[in-house]
């Protein structure tokens, strides 16, 4: 039974995971990693038929394995009629026609990037998201689609192929990279629309949390959990690829802005990244991020060492700084009590059941001191010669409520952050309200 079939009569694709051990790599880290591609697989809608690895220092050039290992690849497909095999590294246009050649009956190649796009392909709802996937997928399929003949049209679809559709990704490169500038000006109209919606946030003072961390932890859970928004909540990996936004009622501090975002994964495809720029901006601007993280995975290290590598590309490449962070661990009902401090010596850390609820009274009385301590109304007294300059920066930072000009100075009120009330201390006259 082909793939066309199979999806056809709504049975899962069969596929062959394809690894490379590299060396100082150990054969438990590997297989980690080909346990979370399975995931991904699944994710998409196949199921692993067998996995297949090879130890050797650098991929081959022609066909990323030895021609040993290919050759075994191609006799275990031809006995199983399988028809895809997923590759748990980055592939070039090259490797991947010459690994199909090399197979002795007709079988897809795809790698981890492919999969993980073809992923978001499948969860994308929103008219933002939709863009946003094609984009980073025409982007990263062109150079591998030209040269490759019918090679789409003959498999009619199936797991990699999700998306743009065979007839976008079968023409000519010039008409793709008009689709590209048609699709990228169309998503920066309404990148404008949610830069609009985020500087009316701010500027309303409203404190702005991002709920950030790896994929399938339990994010939108939590914020359904929080603030009753019923959104999407599955186990899946990347159930959500939208931001949503709710507002949430503190019992002291007043009302703050959740935001839950897009998961984050390691080998985030650099395409993707860059497609979703606005989306996760959401997070790099947001006046306190709560990671979340997975108490019962036994990965749950691993999670936080990518979650933060990420932020620290995002930070980087928007030259933003750091915003503070509250690591929560959840699914704690999942994990014995005396294991709980175990996962972190960390002293900024919580550990709740966005399930069960257990933890959650904890947690937003954490986000409050957080918040408290993260911005504050107070009043600065500038000279006149100099206050110009200082309320440009105070406008560029901050949320200016008021500015007085008096004859010994200006009175500015503003919603300041501990930063700036550091750095304009010495003109500090009044403190206002949280």
């Amino acid at each position: 039974m082909d793939e066309i079939t199979a999806l056809q009569k709504n049975m899962p694709t069969q596929a062959i995971l394809v690894a490379r051990i590299e060396e100082g790599m150990t054969e438990e880290n590997r297989e980690k990693s080909l346990d979370e591609l399975e995931q991904l697989l699944e994710t998409a809608g196949g199921v692993c038929f067998a996995r297949l690895s090879q130890t050797r220092p650098h991929p081959d050039v022609r066909t990323y394995l030895g021609s040993g290992k290919a050759e075994e690849l191609s006799q275990l497909i031809k006995g199983n009629k399988i028809t895809l095999i997923v590759v748990d590294d980055e592939l070039s246009p090259s490797q991947i026609k010459n690994l199909e050649d090399a197979m002795e009956t007709e079988v897809r190649v795809i790698d981890r990037t492919m999969l993980i796009l073809d992923i978001f392909a499948r969860n994308a709802v929103t008219s933002e998201g939709i863009l946003q996937v094609e984009i980073a997928q025409l982007k990263y399929s062109m150079p591998r689609l030209l040269g490759k003949g019918t090679a789409l049209s003959r498999l009619g679809g199936g797991i990699g192929t999700r998306g743009p559709g065979e007839s976008k990704l079968e023409t000519d490169r010039r008409h793709i990279k008009r689709r590209i500038a048609y699709l990228e000006e169309a998503l920066r109209e309404m990148d404008e629309t949610r830069s609009i919606q985020r500087s009316a946030r701010r500027s309303s003072g409203i404190p702005q949390i991002a709920i950030a961390g790896y994929t399938n932890v339990g994010k939108s859970t939590l914020l359904n959990h929080l603030t009753h928004a019923n959104i999407l909540s599955e186990d899946k990996l990347f159930a959500t690829l939208d931001p949503t936004t709710r507002r949430l009622k503190l019992p002291t501090a007043g009302e703050v802005v959740l935001t839950d975002t897009v998961g984050f994964i390691q080998h985030l495809p650099h395409h993707l990244v860059e497609a979703f720029k606005s989306t996760l901006d959401e997070v790099v601007l947001a006046d306190l991020i709560l990671i979340i993280l997975d108490a019962s995975d036994p990965e749950v290290d691993h999670q936080l060492s990518v979650t933060e590598q990420i932020l620290s590309a995002l930070y980087a490449k928007r030259k933003a700084e750091p915003r503070p962070m509250l690591y929560v661990f959840n699914k704690c009902d999942r994990v014995e009590k005396k294991m709980l401090p175990l996962l972190t010596p960390r002293a900024d850390t919580v550990y709740i059941s966005a399930v069960t609820g257990e933890g959650i009274d904890t947690l937003i009385a954490r986000i409050e001191k957080a918040v408290s301590e993260c911005k504050k109304e107070v009043v600065f007294k500038f000279p006149n010669a100099f206050g110009g300059g200082y309320l440009n920066r105070l406008y560029k930072t901050s949320t200016v409520v008021s500015c007085d000009y008096a004859s010994d100075g200006m009175l500015i009120r503003v919603i300041a952050d501990e930063k700036i009330r550091s750095m304009y201390k010495e003109f500090l006259v009044e403190k206002g309200g949280n």
